[in-house]
């Protein structure tokens, strides 16, 4: 058995959303929410990807730049 989907806007924009999902059988609304999901677990996955992955990236870039630092020479403040 298949879950329901729910096809209702949420948010400042609803009115404007049903009276187009009314003409379009709800096919504009469902996209609608598809996008917004899809964009919000992309952001939420870039912000992590981003906050865990920058020191390393820093340090990887650091390694491969000419003069050839060693590890305690780029982990130092000086």
């Amino acid at each position: 058995m298949a879950p329901k989907v729910m096809l209702k806007a949420k948010g400042k924009n609803t009115k404007k959303f049903a009276a187009v999902a009314d003409e379009d059988g709800g096919a504009v609304t469902a996209v609608y929410t598809f996008v917004k999901d899809w964009s919000t677990w992309t952001a939420k996955k870039a912000k992590v990807i981003t906050h865990y992955g920058f020191i390393p990236l820093v340090i990887i870039l650091g390694m491969n730049s000419e003069p050839k630092p060693s590890l305690s020479q780029l982990l130092s403040p000086v």
